[in-house]
């Protein structure tokens, strides 16, 4: 097949961005779109297939796009700004670099960063309870939190509830000295990173001291009404379906819930139920009540966690479907058996 070559001009304070440290994100873009890219007098030159070429440029356009809006290139910027090219949807990248939720104390935007994402803001923004389900690194949790604190600061709620079950992963934690908020704040720590990292800490510290801010073990909800509050239940795969239902009929008028869990990290014994899993199916279909899932196509960690999280995935994929096929086998045999 003829190679085709195409020529685009990219701003010279942008080709730094774009190419990366010693060329690394081009090299990227050249190994994943099967072409050639060279910088000749201010402008890339795109060589290849014509096909790959044109989604090439695409993503390279929507790529300098972003750089003239401030952003300073990541690597995962250049890995889902390629997911998007393969499917033509590059464009996308600058709808999802619209949505600027807050800015944490240093300044830096807080922005869903994959269509999943944006999907994720985007049903919390228009349901009173969101289930947000996926792996680890989707920023689930992350980006509750930056909705809960944004509609406190915007006095659309009077205080901000945060929630986890006290369930020990594989470590027992009992046995370590001090009261009952020493012994439970380890299961909440990733809840006040966040919003140390939002909000600040003094202003978190001040506002927890009013009882506008309560983090707190999933059992401290029992008894309690919750209105006009953002509340927020982390790793709910780790609920039992009563703790689950216990925890749903607490909300109360002008409150909004966003719950968050991965049904690959179950921490519960092997027999029990998960809340998170019952209540899936219970609410499926309820009108404002949504249900996101995110996969590793959402990962927004270091890319080599996102290769993690996709070998489980199939690994697990081919488990479930081994499984499958053998206990058809076996009830097929069992069917046999009988009528002989």
């Amino acid at each position: 097949m003829d190679e085709f070559t195409t020529r685009m001009d990219v701003p010279m304070e942008h080709m730094q961005n774009l190419f990366g440290e010693y060329d690394a994100y081009i090299k990227k873009l050249e190994k994943d779109f099967h072409v050639t890219i060279v910088n000749r007098d201010g402008a890339v030159k795109i060589s290849g297939r014509r096909t790959d070429v044109e989604k090439a440029a695409g993503t390279i356009k929507e790529l300098v796009l972003l750089s003239e809006r401030g952003t300073v290139l990541q690597e995962q910027n250049i890995d889902y700004a390629i997911e998007l090219g393969k499917e033509n949807k590059e464009e996308m990248l600058l709808t999802i670099d619209d949505d600027c939720i807050c800015h944490t104390m240093s300044g830096k935007p807080v922005k869903p960063k994959t269509l999943g994402q944006k999907q994720y803001v985007d049903a919390i923004r228009n349901n009173m309870i969101v289930f947000g389900l996926g792996p680890a690194g989707t920023g689930k949790t992350y980006l509750a939190m930056a909705m809960a604190i944004t509609a406190f600061k915007n006095n659309e709620v009077s205080r901000i509830i945060l929630t986890r079950p006290a369930i020990e992963a594989g470590e027992k934690l009992g046995f370590l000295p001090g009261d009952l908020q020493s012994k439970v704040d380890p299961y909440l720590r990733p809840l006040y990173d966040a919003l140390y990292q939002i909000m600040g800490a003094d202003s978190f510290t001040k506002n927890m001291e009013k009882g506008l801010i309560e983090v707190a073990p999933l059992a401290y909800m029992r008894g309690r009404t919750l209105d006009n509050a953002y509340i927020i239940l982390d790793e709910a795969q780790n609920t039992t379906p009563a703790q689950m239902k216990m925890f749903l009929t607490r909300i109360g008028f002008g409150s909004k819930v966003v719950i968050t869990g991965d049904a690959s990290q179950k921490d519960l014994a092997p027999d029990a139920k998960s809340g998170l899993d019952v209540a899936a199916k219970v609410l499926a279909k309820i009108e404002d009540i949504a249900f996101c899932n995110l996969t590793s196509k959402d990962v927004v960690r270091h890319p080599l966690v996102q290769k993690i999280v996709k070998a489980y995935e199939n690994y697990e994929a081919k488990e479930s479907n081994y499984y499958k096929n053998y206990d058809k086998k076996r009830r097929g045999r069992n069917f046999e058996h009988g009528r002989k």
